[in-house]
């Protein structure tokens, strides 16, 4: 009986070994499984995180693409204001400048014209001067020294764009010719210039002085 028991009891014992060893492989394999399973949760952790960072990231550059397209945007339009400035100071000071030569222009008219006045009796005292000289006379030094200078200074207030008016024969014009007298003459028609008292004069068109007429009735 005894020897019997001893026999089971080592049948028994390698039994037990091998469920002991099988036990253990369980749980290094339960072991090895949860080591994974929190391996692969620290993985996909990460690859939240990595995502989250990621649109993180992605709206902070569009945030600053915004910023950046609004600040461009300010810089256009002070660029376009500065030009705006620039084309007006410019068109100004053209403007101011076509002013400023143009009241040079007519302040030298004014004096040009005021020195015409002025000399226009000088050449009306030439004119009834040398008209009183008689006939015997004419061919003298003198008389031909006088005629030369009146002809000089006529030259010059040709050069100058003084002329006079036309006026015997002409129509009466108020606005070249001052009506002082009504005359009949029936070798005229009516409203025309018949005598001319006092010479009239132009400068550039302008008129000086109105010639002084007589007008047929």
């Amino acid at each position: 009986m005894a020897e019997e028991k001893e026999l089971e009891q080592e049948k028994m014992e390698p039994e037990a070994g091998e469920e002991a060893e099988k036990a253990g492989k369980t749980s290094e394999a339960a072991a090895a499984t949860s080591e994974a399973g929190e391996e692969a949760a620290e993985a996909s952790r990460e690859e939240a995180q990595d995502a989250e960072n990621g649109e993180e990231k992605a709206e902070e550059k569009k945030r600053f693409g915004k910023k950046k397209d609004k600040k461009l945007g300010k810089l256009e339009e002070k660029l376009a204001e500065l030009e705006d400035q620039r084309m007006r100071q410019l068109a100004e000071f053209e403007n101011f400048r076509k002013r400023s030569e143009k009241e040079k222009s007519q302040m030298f008219e004014v004096g040009a014209k005021t020195v015409i006045e002025k000399m226009l009796p000088v050449i009306d005292n030439f004119e009834r001067g040398l008209t009183a000289v008689p006939e015997e006379e004419k061919d003298t030094s003198f008389v031909q020294g006088v005629e030369l200078v009146y002809k000089q200074i006529l030259t010059t207030f040709e050069e100058l764009g003084v002329k006079p008016i036309e006026a015997v024969g002409q129509e009466f014009d108020p606005n070249l010719h001052n009506a002082v007298m009504m005359v009949d003459d029936d070798s005229l028609e009516s409203g025309t210039v018949a005598e001319e008292m006092q010479k009239g004069y132009l400068y550039k068109d302008t008129v000086v002085r109105h010639s002084m007429v007589k007008v047929v009735n």
